[in-house]
């Protein structure tokens, strides 16, 4: 969200509104970095009474329904001037959009479609029942708002543009030609040129929330595999490392401690930016075989010059080629284990192949995933509207 106000206010005046908690560390950040910005940040939040369910990030979802909806009445009561109003939206496209409200000109989106993720891949030991369910669950309201909210009809006809970043979403939400805007939503900045630093074994590299929908149970799995079949010299050169935290935490460790993996998987907290730039810099391969929509890691890896190796899907299956990385084809979870596990251990003994996709990550970063280029590409579908 903050990448895409700043590329926005490159060219235009901007008055961003974001949640109440949001707005001193925006200002606290503008102020101690000295940051110029032709933006003004304004709070809104619904009631503290409304706001009890989403403590615990489960009532996420509906607290956004109900912010996009109430935020059209806030902003006629502050008597804004404005040309284009600009839904950035969470990501999903379920949930409508209401600033065609306003009667001015509405861009929506970038707005994502998240497949549902297959059954056969959480009916493993990582994931509970409660996953399970959540996951038909979500599916089931996702149909809903998709075929019976009225609001989503309106949106969908009112709004002049919809920023798509798969093409799921618009077959999903059967959008004509002239309203679809196309770029990958994640982004990452351009690296100044730093020497690489490796580390002295083999890293295998993987960063995000610990929950299901990113699938580390693959991830983990697959290395285990992968480490099996190595001789006792070269078990000695090899690791993992695992950046995040999550409700998976716990039972990734147990599977750690019950195939004694300790030695050769490392779990690191969250950590700041800096940190982070030091892990992407001496790993020699980015493995996120996540079922989701999107992926604001993937770019980032790649920023760094690491090859990728997912799934074949709508989310980081595409944003990496064949030049940068491995995709691979969903089949059923054990298959896809063995599968990963293939990729990594042909990574391991070529570095020839290493370098090439290393270059190839870079370029095919500096072609998509730029966040000047899609300010830019902002830029010019505002002028069109």
């Amino acid at each position: 969200g903050w990448n895409y106000v700043c590329q926005i206010a490159r060219y235009n005046n901007v008055i961003a509104i974001t949640r109440e908690n949001n707005i001193p560390e925006i200002k606290k950040y503008i102020e101690e970095n000295k940051i110029e910005i032709k933006a003004q940040f304004i709070g809104f939040d619904l009631p503290k009474w409304a706001r009890f369910w989403k403590r615990g990030g489960n009532g996420a979802m509906l607290y956004f329904y109900m912010w996009q909806f109430c935020i059209v009445p806030f902003i006629k009561a502050q008597k804004l001037r404005f040309d284009i109003a600009h839904n950035l939206n969470f990501h999903t496209d379920w949930v409508p959009t209401f600033l065609w409200r306003l009667k001015k000109p509405v861009v929506w989106g970038p707005v994502g479609h998240h497949p549902k993720v297959p059954s056969g891949y959480y009916n493993n030991t990582n994931s509970t029942i409660v996953d399970k369910v959540k996951n038909q669950l979500i599916w089931l309201v996702k149909l809903f708002f998709w075929n019976v909210d009225p609001f989503m009809f309106l949106a969908k006809r009112k709004v002049a543009k919809v920023v798509c970043i798969n093409k799921e979403v618009e077959d999903v939400l059967h959008l004509p030609e002239s309203k679809i805007v196309r770029f990958f939503s994640v982004g990452a900045v351009e690296r100044d040129v730093i020497p690489r630093q490796p580390s002295e074994k083999f890293r295998i590299l993987s960063v995000g929330r610990l929950v299901p929908l990113k699938g580390f149970d693959i991830t983990l799995k697959s290395f285990h595999l992968f480490y099996q079949k190595l001789t006792e010299h070269d078990k000695q050169g090899v690791e993992l490392v695992i950046v995040g935290k999550g409700s998976m935490l716990p039972l990734l460790e147990k599977y750690v401690s019950d195939n004694q993996l300790n030695e050769v998987v490392r779990f690191i907290d969250w950590v700041n930016q800096d940190e982070l730039a030091n892990y992407y810099n001496s790993s020699n391969v980015f493995m996120f075989p996540s079922h989701e929509g999107a992926g604001m890691v993937v770019p980032e890896a790649m920023s760094f010059g690491l090859p990728v190796i997912c799934f074949n899907n709508c989310g980081p299956g595409s944003f990496i080629d064949s030049l940068s990385g491995f995709k691979i084809e969903y089949s059923n979870y054990h298959q896809s284990i063995a599968e990963f596990s293939e990729i990594i251990s042909l990574m391991y003994r070529d570095k020839a192949l290493q370098e090439r996709l290393r270059n190839g990550a870079l370029q095919r970063f500096k072609a998509s995933f730029l966040w000047n280029s899609k300010g830019d590409i902002l830029r010019d579908m505002y002028k069109g509207i």
